[in-house]
């Protein structure tokens, strides 16, 4: 049984992951490199919940219990007795190749190791460690209190015994699994990805303006929120590093990412998490 979860990455997705995690019940562990970034999340969870007390959806005390099973740290050692330890750090690779690595030195041998990444392989990351057979992608959707899917994905060594318990952690999670096999962008992106990218190729080419572009696929297609708006809202820097993995890893063109989407991100335009994106944000 999952009773123990680990959170590595205390930013918008990892303070989501450990707030629905220990809103289900679970003793969580928050780890992050800064304490600043962990203060940074512990304050972003003490606001979602917050909403929820000022809707009345949750007691003050309800609020305070959920908080209290919620431990952060900058330590690697308090996830040794995790039962499951989600990675939720940026998405580079590398980055995340160390993180695994690492755990699997820490955390104690039977544990699960779980990816939030939107995109890259499963299969790389568990081959990083001596227990691929118990490495996962947990893709949660942002955000993450919020929206209902799981994105779980099983490499080419993850077993079925740790897909079973995933799944039904995700289910006591109040969430809904959606299973997928492990190629570059899973389902979501290999999808969503080429909407966006196209989106900017019609701005970049001067189809229409960016109020436009998502007024029609808003109004035309019934989308929540236009496709540039939600590419500032996922941050133009992941959008870029998805559309990457896409055109190395299935090799075709039609993942080219947009000039205009490199240029933002060359200019540190990166959506709303920096002020400035396609549209402009206050603080």
């Amino acid at each position: 049984m999952i009773e123990k979860i680990g959170v590595i990455g205390a930013g918008t997705m990892g303070n989501g992951i450990a707030q629905v995690a220990a809103r289900s019940g679970h003793t969580v562990i928050l780890r992050d490199v800064r304490d600043e970034f962990i203060a940074r999340g512990m304050a972003a969870i003490d606001k979602s919940l917050q909403r929820d007390v000022d809707k009345e959806r949750l007691s003050k005390e309800e609020k305070q219990t959920i908080i209290s099973r919620i431990g952060a740290t900058t330590d690697w050692q308090p996830l040794a007795d995790a039962d499951l330890v989600v990675e939720a750090v940026t998405e580079d690779v590398r980055v995340k190749t160390e993180v695994f690595r690492m755990l699997d030195e820490i955390v104690k041998p039977d544990a699960i190791l779980a990816s939030n990444t939107s995109s890259i392989s499963i299969t790389k990351l568990g081959a990083a460690t001596r227990r691929p057979g118990n490495v996962i992608g947990m893709h949660f959707m942002n955000p993450v209190p919020v929206m209902k899917l799981i994105e779980i994905i099983r490499g080419m060594a993850t077993s079925d015994e740790t897909y079973e318990r995933v799944r039904a952690l995700s289910e006591k999670m109040g969430k809904t699994p959606m299973e997928c096999n492990d190629m570059p962008g899973f389902v979501s992106n290999r999808v969503l990805m080429p909407m966006i990218n196209e989106a900017i190729f019609a701005l970049y080419e001067g189809v229409a303006t960016r109020e436009s572009i998502d007024g029609i696929m808003r109004l035309g297609m019934n989308h929540p929120m236009g496709p540039l708006t939600l590419a500032d809202f996922i941050g133009l820097d992941v959008c870029l590093a998805i559309l990457n993995v896409l055109h190395d890893g299935l090799g075709d063109p039609k993942y080219r990412p947009c000039p205009l989407l490199k240029r933002y991100v060359d200019a540190g335009w990166l959506g709303k998490k920096t002020g400035r994106g396609f549209y402009e944000y206050g603080d």
